[in-house]
Formats: C-alpha cells, sequence, structure tokens
C-alpha cells in the first residue's frame, strides 16, 4: 500500500482549540493515521499520513468545522509509513515566531501562485528571502536566495533588524516548506514598516508539486519533517538521510564520508569516540528491529 501524506495549516481564530484536542485525536485514532497536529488560538499545522481514504476522511472531518471549511493541504505519496503514532499537541502558537501581536488573520502580505513566482523572484528590485533554517537551506533552495543562516524561526526577526539596511526600499518576498513560516513572517515584516510584502502560497511542495522541472528555479531538494527526508520535483522522495547524533541531512556525499557511521556520526558532527557506545547500542537496535520486520524510532522503514 502506497501512504498518502497531508501537509496542512491554516491560520483562524479557534479560541476553542484544547476542546477540540480530544476529538481530533479519537478520529485520527479511529482512521489509523499518523503524524502530529498542532492546535493553537491562531489555528492549526500538521503533517499525517496513512491510507488514501482514512486521509480523505480526516480532512474531512476537519473541514466539517467552518473555520477550516476551506482548509488546504499539499499532498504526496510514500512506500513507507513516515511517522511512528498520531498525535495532537497544544500549543501558544501552531509555528513560534515569539512575536506577541503578529498575527496572519489580521495583516498578512500579498499570495504569490506558483505559476507566478519565477516572475517575481527575477525581479532585480525584489530580495527573496528563505524563511527556513540553515540545515533545511543546505539540501536546497531558489535560486539567487538569501539564507538569514537562522537555527530557528525565532531568529528570523533578529536577523530583519540587523539587515535593514539591505532590505529598505525593496520589494521582499518570502518562502517556506509548506507556506505558514512565510505567511507569519509577511504578518510581521509588514508590523515593522516593510510596505511590500509577499510570499509563495503553498509553499515549495505546492511550487514542486506543480511547476515543471524544466523551468524550475528551485536548486537542489526540499527538506521534509519526516522519515522521508526531502523531496524533488513531483514530490517524489530523494536519497537524502539524516544523522541520528545531530540530525542534520546528509547527502550520499556526507555518507561517503570517512566519519560517517551509520546510526553513530556524520561528518557535521564528528568526534573521536563521543557518544559512540550509546548511539552503536542504538544503532543494533535497529538493526535487530529491521530483521524482525519492526520499526524503529527515528530511522525509516
Amino acid at each position: 500500500m502506497r501512504y498518502k501524506i497531508a501537509a496542512l495549516y491554516k491560520f483562524v481564530s479557534l479560541p476553542d482549540y484544547a476542546e477540540l484536542q480530544p476529538w481530533l485525536k479519537a478520529m485520527g485514532d479511529q482512521l489509523g493515521v499518523r503524524g502530529t497536529v498542532l492546535l493553537a488560538t491562531e489555528g492549526i499545522n500538521g503533517t499525517v499520513a496513512g491510507a488514501p481514504e482514512s486521509i480523505d476522511a480526516l480532512m474531512d472531518f476537519l473541514r466539517s468545522d467552518p473555520r477550516l471549511a476551506d482548509l488546504d493541504a499539499k499532498f504526496s505519496e510514500s512506500e513507507d509509513q513516515p511517522f511512528l503514532r498520531f498525535k495532537v499537541r497544544l500549543k501558544r502558537e501552531i509555528v513560534t515566531l515569539g512575536v506577541a501581536g503578529t498575527d496572519p488573520t489580521q495583516t498578512v502580505g500579498t499570495y504569490v501562485n506558483p505559476d507566478d513566482w519565477n516572475t517575481v523572484i527575477e525581479d532585480p528590485n525584489t530580495v527573496v528571502i528563505d524563511t527556513r533554517n540553515r540545515y533545511e537551506v543546505g539540501v536546497g533552495s531558489f535560486k539567487g536566495a538569501l539564507d538569514p543562516m537562522t537555527d530557528s524561526f525565532r531568529d528570523f526577526p533578529t536577523w530583519v533588524e540587523q539587515n535593514r539596511d539591505q532590505l529598505a526600499g525593496k520589494r521582499v518576498a518570502m518562502f517556506c516548506t509548506g507556506g505558514i513560516r512565510c505567511e507569519k513572517a509577511s504578518s510581521y515584516m509588514l508590523s515593522e514598516g516593510f510596505p511590500e510584502v509577499l510570499h509563495l502560497k503553498g509553499g515549495i511542495l505546492k511550487y514542486l508539486e506543480t511547476q515543471d522541472e524544466d523551468k524550475s528555479l528551485w536548486q537542489g531538494d526540499c527538506f521534509v519533517f519526516d522519515q522521508r527526508v526531502a523531496v524533488g520535483h513531483g514530490l517524489s522522495e530523494t536519497n537524502w538521510e539524516q544523522c541520528f547524533a545531530c540530525r542534520v541531512p546528509l547527502s550520499p556525499e556526507d555518507r561517503a564520508s570517512d566519519q560517517y557511521v551509520e546510526g553513530v556520526s556524520c561528518p557535521h558532527c564528528y568526534k573521536p569516540d563521543a557518544d559512540r557506545t550509546r548511539f552503536e547500542e542504538r544503532q543494533r537496535q535497529i538493526e535487530l528491529a529491521k530483521a524482525r520486520d519492526e520499526a524503529h524510532l527515528g530511522r525509516k522503514a
């Protein structure tokens, strides 16, 4: 069976978000889906996977709430279930920027459809900003985009403040994996006085799903937060893996390094003898689970 994966989010006022948790958890468990959904007063955010009919039923359940009737999702497929369990978590923010008053339901930038994105980012008067974290950018990004080199989305406001001079007077266009971070970042930048702020609707995933590869301005692959690690055009799974020790995405070249030991270390975190015993034992348990045809935490099935 091929699993259907849905990446979904919506900024919308959900003052009763805590009351929604048990209902959503029960429905997900009943349908046998896995993944994580975040709920907060500002909306919903999550990625879930399961049988195609189960994902469709879960989307129907969510859209039955009038506030989520137009809930959109980016769909892809995987031969393996990329998640281990189903979780519904309550949060202060569905994506953490940490700036009080930033509310995309009140103030938000201009949405740019994937079909129009190339024209926008090729404009020399436009500054293109990748709002993702540095390890994600290392897997792939749009041609010419600025990398703020952030370790967390919470670092983005500091980067903006430190780079006001190069951004001043420019049209700003931003993007992220599924659209949620750049949408919230657009609200923040408008509140900070930047007059023209745009963001990619549906994010990189919608662009890779809908745009022809031969006309694409995307370079590399797109990191995703599940056991697929990264996807390419058409949202097909690519050959990246993730280091268990430091969680950095690893290319085939990284895995060819003498410093790469599966489940133990990689070129980004290699230290002679550091944590080797613990990680080697964990890798042994992974191999034993694999021999029993059982899933194990943190590894591709």
